[in-house]
């Protein structure tokens, strides 16, 4: 943006650094990470989430997890891999916080973990059980977490994005672990280096930017400040592919399906082949090294339940 343009609205106070769709995105002050304002209530969102998010925001999701699941469950083995060595072979109890169609629970599953999830989605919630998993059709929230006990790993893939008061979430996924206990965020990386060069040198809009489903923007630096906020330690963190690179050489996918269909795939293509090839540890230190310049499309950190710090 041009100019410097502060604005506050109930206590969360910063510069606004993107406007989309009625929204600001400021870089709060009072919570250390950017997030739009004004923030939507929890009953504001309930109701898309549990009725409309896949339907209407996502209606192919279901489709392409389906068809790119041989991919994926690469992705989730490699998770479930990073946990299994901070925990001991006994602790192997995981909750899963929106957990889709359950594709990840089921990779834990059939590693032997004992598994449960919570899903606001109606749609997504019953392919998770009809898949044979434990999930409930719920809202991760002071009324229901209680009732679902103590496990050794919580993952909240694609979660904290979405959240109207994100710290809280983590305050109760900490109650939730057992002592020593970890948890795997996954979060897009916004407001990244090649995002910028892409909208503040060649002419793009900041089309990362969504209101209202995505209410906070996060990075490795303020996610890694958030976690310790709330009485975490980080262990490990990685990027995942910096898909932006396609956009930097030419191959334009922003709300094009079928450019975004072939770049995907070709980061897909690029990643079963270095697994096959014996190069998954090599994949992994790139992918580290590329979070330490804080590049990569997405933020992936597992953190140690440690102190309670708020």
């Amino acid at each position: 943006m041009s100019e410097t343009v502060e604005r506050e609205w109930n206590g969360h106070h910063g510069v606004v650094v993107a406007a989309a769709n009625g929204f600001d995105v400021i870089e709060c002050r009072k919570c250390g990470f950017k997030h739009i304002v004004s923030i939507p209530t929890e009953q504001e969102l309930e109701h898309a989430y549990r009725h409309e998010y896949y339907t209407q925001e996502k209606p192919l999701y279901l489709d392409r997890y389906r068809q790119d699941l041989d991919w994926w469950n690469t992705v989730y083995t490699h998770r479930y891999e990073i946990l299994e060595q901070y925990l001991p072979p006994s602790r192997r109890r995981i909750l899963d916080i929106g957990s889709g169609p359950g594709f990840f629970l089921l990779n834990g599953q059939n590693r032997g973990w004992q598994v449960k999830g919570v899903e606001p989605s109606e749609q997504a919630a019953q392919h998770s059980v009809n898949l044979g998993l434990d999930v409930e059709n719920i809202f991760f929230s002071e009324q229901t977490a209680t009732a679902l006990g103590e496990f050794d790993a919580i993952n909240m893939g694609e979660v904290l994005e979405h959240i109207p008061q994100p710290t809280a979430l983590l305050q109760l996924a900490h109650a939730r672990l057992s002592e020593g206990g970890v948890v795997c965020l996954v979060v897009p990386n916004d407001f990244n280096p090649l995002q910028l060069i892409l909208r503040d040198h060649l002419g793009f809009d900041p089309w990362w930017v969504a209101p209202p489903h995505h209410i906070n923007y996060f990075d490795f630096v303020t996610l890694a400040n958030l976690l310790s906020k709330c009485g975490f330690e980080v262990l490990h963190q990685e990027s995942t592919f910096p898909i932006d690179l396609f956009l930097l050489m030419g191959d334009n996918y922003i709300n094009n399906d079928a450019v975004g269909r072939a770049c995907h795939s070709r980061r897909m293509i690029l990643e079963k082949n270095l697994i096959a090839g014996g190069a998954g540890e090599l994949m992994t230190s790139i992918y580290n090294r590329l979070s330490e310049l804080n590049l990569g499309r997405e933020v992936v950190m597992f953190a140690r339940k440690t102190s309670w710090k708020l």
